[in-house]
């Protein structure tokens, strides 16, 4: 099943046995056994009793907590793993070191280029869509990154591979009832900025808690800068799989009309939209369907899925 999603405002989550269970109301609403979990997230208000606490704690499974837009407030998690080695050889390579450098290269190399699969495959589906401009645009700042030994120049092609990206994002939607200005984070303020900001907070759960399986640090990065309480080896490598994963499902949700414009709500002070119940509980359907779906690894060379 992997990651748990529970929407309903309110809910108590308990465990009975070896099963995760959702109550609301004083009727059971999920009924899940355990060593089907990978992660349970929680969106909005929720109980958690103590022994479920204590049983997500033992199996290794992170809880995390968002609000109900998706904005994403903390997590619980295990002790992190004991190998201090990881982490020692981790916070030696931070800085201008070779080996930085080489992990950021790909973390640039690996996003822009998923970002230029995107355009061309669109491009190829939709004959009388010209996005010729912004592909020239994203192999200009591929090209350097191999020969790049600047971390704040990595950077910089970074920044000018994702502006060629979202400056055409708006010609990747087929419908007319939704529209991309821009990249608008904080907060987000029409529907298809809002989908992206709440997959990337769903992805970086999954990234966040892979990272701590492996023992590494998740708040020392080498792309984004050290800044308090960001975990940045969790944003480093979430770049490459927001093509793949997160803006995949929104362009595939709105061009299939999974979800309509009744789906969201705007809120009259900050103008912040978010989903409706409803719109969340497809949205995560999709998501998770997504990470279930198989792909043939570029280097492995055989079938894996996204949650793999």
């Amino acid at each position: 099943m992997g990651t748990v999603y529970i929407t309903q405002e309110d809910a108590f989550i308990g465990k009975i046995d070896e099963r995760l269970t959702v109550k609301f109301d004083k009727k059971t609403i999920l009924d899940v056994p355990l060593i089907k979990i990978d992660g349970v997230v929680v969106l909005g208000r929720a109980t958690v009793s103590p022994a479920t606490i204590s049983e997500l704690l033992e199996r290794q499974i992170p809880l995390t907590f968002l609000t109900d837009t998706g904005r994403y407030l903390g997590r619980l998690e295990p002790e992190v793993t004991k190998n201090i080695f990881v982490r020692k050889a981790q916070w030696q390579a931070a800085g201008e070191s070779a080996q930085a450098i080489h992990a950021v290269q790909g973390f640039v190399r690996g996003k822009l280029k998923n970002y230029r699969n995107v355009l061309i495959r669109r491009q190829r589906e939709c004959p009388g869509l010209d996005l010729s401009e912004n592909v020239t645009r994203l192999e200009q700042a591929i090209a350097p990154i191999d020969k790049t030994q600047s971390i704040d120049y990595l950077r910089g092609l970074e920044g000018a591979g994702s502006a060629a990206y979202f400056g055409c994002f708006n010609q990747l939607l087929r419908t007319t009832e939704f529209t991309f200005p821009k990249r608008v984070r904080r907060p987000p303020t029409d529907p298809v900025n809002s989908l992206l900001s709440f997959g990337y907070s769903l992805l970086r759960h999954d990234i966040q808690g892979a990272v701590n399986i492996a023992g590494f640090d998740p708040y020392l990065g080498y792309l984004h800068c050290d800044r308090y309480g960001r975990p940045s080896l969790a944003l480093d490598l979430m770049e490459e799989f927001r093509p793949l994963i997160v803006d995949a499902v929104v362009l595939s949700t709105l061009n299939k009309q999974f979800l309509t414009p009744k789906d969201f709500i705007t809120e009259p002070l900050s103008g912040a939209v978010s989903l409706t119940p409803e719109g969340r509980k497809t949205f995560l359907r999709l998501y998770a369907q997504k990470k279930q779906s198989e792909f043939k690894h570029p280097v492995l060379g055989r079938k894996c899925m996204y949650q793999d």
